[in-house]
């Protein structure tokens, strides 16, 4: 049988109209009563529970700041936050803020619109002091926070939700020297912005692996496209121009379209291995046209839906910090691309 107010207000030695109080989150209560109320309704199971998160009594208000642009995986995000999102009770609202840009001014100018009945802000940014000074800002107005997608660990979220980015980047490398099986050659790394902590450490876990357990495979082209198709495209030209022994090519962020694209106008004899991240509706079409081989995906359905959860936790919760769990990311190749 479900805990009630009464079973509550006994456990922690405090009214009933106390503990409505607290529960609704309306004025009267001081700071140490509500503490001695949510750890009561927490023993006591009365708040509810998802994936083994506590979630609050009443519905939130929840906001997201995502750099949308063109990105087909933000698109996609953005998309299945909302979609999550307005099936919960638990959630009053929910606004998604399309970032003009992945600068900390951009994230500024946005964060200036964020409501004043927000409880949650999820948002995808960039590990820069003016961002982390932005976000701190927003925590100490009484807003929980969780990063998405990219972290930024030196500000004061709840969690991260997203994959391990190293880990995503030591296993394309992983799959590159496999598909390869033991030629010798050069790679071309195309990032999407270093500004990224996510497309930093992906980097880092590729060359990790590379010259632990590849040191025949070198990286002779990396070139920053701050996720811009065209610019990738450009550079994938000149890549299959000037580079007769080009094995592969990975594609840290965005901007796989303009590698998709090269691959399929110059149709070179010897394509390279090809690998990028995120299952989108394009990367469905490069992996059945055998342009590209592999796509490590983060799974945007999944993100979106513990976002939502870990920020309704990050609420309930009186502790500073969820539990770190990563998404587990996937490898999807044209024999098991996934139903959408």
């Amino acid at each position: 049988m479900k805990a009630t107010v009464a079973d509550i207000a006994k456990a922690c030695g405090l009214s009933t109209a106390t503990v409505d109080r607290v529960l609704n989150n309306r004025a009267g209560a001081s700071a140490a009563n509500r503490q001695r109320v949510m750890e009561a309704a927490k023993q006591l199971g009365y708040l509810p529970v998802a994936d083994s998160v506590t979630l609050p009594s009443k519905p939130a208000h929840l906001e997201f700041f995502l750099p949308i642009g063109s990105n087909a995986f933000m698109n996609d995000l953005a998309r299945h936050i909302e979609d999550y999102a307005g099936r919960l009770p638990l959630v009053a609202s929910c606004r998604i803020h399309s970032l003009n840009g992945i600068s900390p001014n951009a994230l500024q100018h946005a964060v200036e619109k964020l409501s004043l009945r927000a409880n949650g802000v999820g948002v995808i940014a960039v590990d820069h002091p003016r961002t982390r000074n932005i976000l701190r800002e927003v925590v100490e107005a009484g807003v929980r926070l969780v990063t998405l997608v990219s972290d930024v660990p030196a500000a004061p979220r709840s969690a991260y939700v997203g994959i391990d980015n190293r880990v995503a980047g030591r296993t394309a490398a992983l799959l590159m020297g496999r598909f390869l099986r033991g030629r010798s050659g050069h790679l071309a790394l195309v990032v999407g912005s270093r500004s990224y902590r996510g497309h930093e450490e992906r980097e880092m876990g590729f060359r990790s692996v590379l010259s632990e357990e590849f040191p025949n495979l070198t990286v002779t082209i990396a070139v920053e496209i701050n996720d811009e198709p065209e610019v990738s495209y450009t550079a994938t030209m000149r890549a299959l121009d000037n580079e007769p022994q080009l094995l592969g090519i990975y594609c840290v962020g965005a901007g796989r379209s303009g590698i998709a694209k090269a691959l399929r106008e110059t149709k070179p004899r010897d394509k390279p291995v090809f690998i990028c991240h995120d299952l989108t509706r394009e990367t469905r079409g490069y992996l059945v046209d055998d342009l590209l081989d592999v796509v490590i995906d983060q799974n945007a359905r999944l993100i979106a839906e513990q976002s939502v959860i870990r920020l309704l936790g990050s609420i309930a919760s009186s502790a500073p910090y969820l539990t770190k769990k990563f998404i587990e990311p996937r490898l999807i190749l044209k024999e098991n691309i996934p139903v959408q």
